[in-house]
C-alpha cells in the first residue's frame, strides 16, 4: 500500500457537466450514497443515474437537485460521459459492463464491485483507457467511509485525479500498489462495519448476562462504541495508547482484557476472521 491518504473533500461539483456528466450506473447504496455525496452542494445537473428501479426517496432528493435518470445504457445517447461508476451487483458486470464499452476510450471507468477483477472488467468495456478499481464501505452513506483503489496500468494521472475526486466525498482515500492487495482491504474495512455490528451484540449480551435490563444493555452497548469510535477519529493518540489510558492497575478494566488478551485470543481470532474473508473475496475474484 503507498500510504497515500487524502481528506474528505465533501463535494466534487467541478466534474461533469449536463453535456458531459457522471454516470452512475447502480442506485442501490454505494451508487446512491456516491450520487448524493457528489450533489452535497445542491446541484446535481451534472449526474446521471442509470437504474431500472431506483429507490423513491432517492430519486426524489436527486431529481429535486436537476439529476437525470435513465433504465439503461440507451439513455447516455445525447451525452458524452466524463466518469462512468459501475455500482451495480458482481453477478450483474457481465451482463451489464459491455453495454458501455461504447465509450471505452471517453470516459473514466470506476467499479465498485467485490470481487471483479480490472482485466475482466478490461474484457468486458472493451480495453477503455482509464479503469480504476476500488473497494468503499458502508460508513461511506454517512461520509464517513474509506475507499481503497487500485487503477490500471496505463491510466492517466488525470484519470486518476478525477476518481480520487469523486471517490473522497464520502470519506478517506487510499490509494493501492497491487490489485491483489483489494481481498484483504475487502476483508478489514469493506467487512469491517459488520464486525463492529457483532461487537455491539456481544458487548449487549454480556450485559443482559450480568443482570442488566435488554433495553438498558443495548442502549450501553451501542453508544459506548459510538462514542468510542468517535473519541478514535478526533484522538491522535494510538489505540493501543487509548486502551491503556482507560487501563488502571488492578482495576475492572484490566480484569477485562487479562480475558481479551490472555494468549493473544482476540488478535487471534481476528485474524482467524480476517483471514477467511480474505480467502472468500480471491475465490469471488476468479
Amino acid at each position: 500500500m503507498s500510504g497515500k491518504r487524502l481528506k474528505q473533500s465533501g463535494q466534487a461539483s467541478s466534474i461533469g457537466t449536463a453535456a458531459e456528466p457522471v454516470v452512475i450506473v447502480g442506485a442501490g447504496n454505494m451508487g446512491g450514497a456516491i450520487a448524493l455525496a457528489l450533489a452535497a452542494n445542491g446541484d446535481a445537473s451534472h449526474l446521471l443515474i442509470i437504474d431500472p428501479a431506483p429507490g423513491r426517496a432517492l430519486a426524489e432528493s436527486l431529481a429535486a437537485r436537476g439529476a437525470r435518470f435513465a433504465t439503461d445504457a440507451a439513455g447516455l445517447t445525447n451525452v458524452s460521459p466524463t466518469a462512468i461508476l459501475l455500482a451495480i451487483k458482481p453477478q450483474l458486470m457481465a451482463q451489464v459492463a459491455p453495454s458501455y464499452a461504447p465509450y471505452a476510450q471517453r470516459a473514466l471507468f470506476i467499479s465498485v464491485a467485490a470481487g471483479t477483477t480490472l482485466q475482466s472488467l478490461d474484457t468486458w468495456l472493451a480495453g477503455p483507457a482509464a479503469l480504476v478499481r476500488c473497494m468503499p464501505n458502508l460508513p461511506a452513506s454517512i461520509g464517513m467511509g474509506v475507499t481503497a483503489a487500485v487503477a490500471r496500468q496505463g491510466t492517466p494521472a488525470s484519470a486518476k485525479a478525477m476518481a480520487e475526486q469523486i471517490l473522497r466525498t464520502v470519506g478517506d482515500f487510499i490509494w493501492l500498489e497491487d490489485e491483489a492487495q483489494l481481498d484483504a482491504v475487502t476483508a478489514v474495512s469493506g467487512s469491517g462495519p459488520a464486525y463492529v455490528f457483532h461487537l455491539v451484540e456481544c458487548l449487549a449480551a454480556a450485559g443482559i448476562q450480568q443482570g442488566l435490563p435488554e433495553d438498558v444493555a443495548n442502549l450501553l452497548a451501542r453508544r459506548t462504541i459510538e462514542g468510542a469510535g468517535a473519541l478514535l477519529g478526533q484522538s491522535t493518540s494510538s489505540p493501543a495508547e487509548l486502551r491503556t489510558s482507560v487501563t488502571s492497575p488492578g482495576g475492572t478494566t484490566e480484569a477485562a482484557l487479562r480475558v481479551l488478551m490472555d494468549n493473544r485470543r482476540t488478535e487471534k481470532l481476528f485474524s482467524e476472521a480476517v483471514a477467511s474473508a480474505t480467502q472468500r473475496a480471491r475465490e469471488l475474484s476468479k
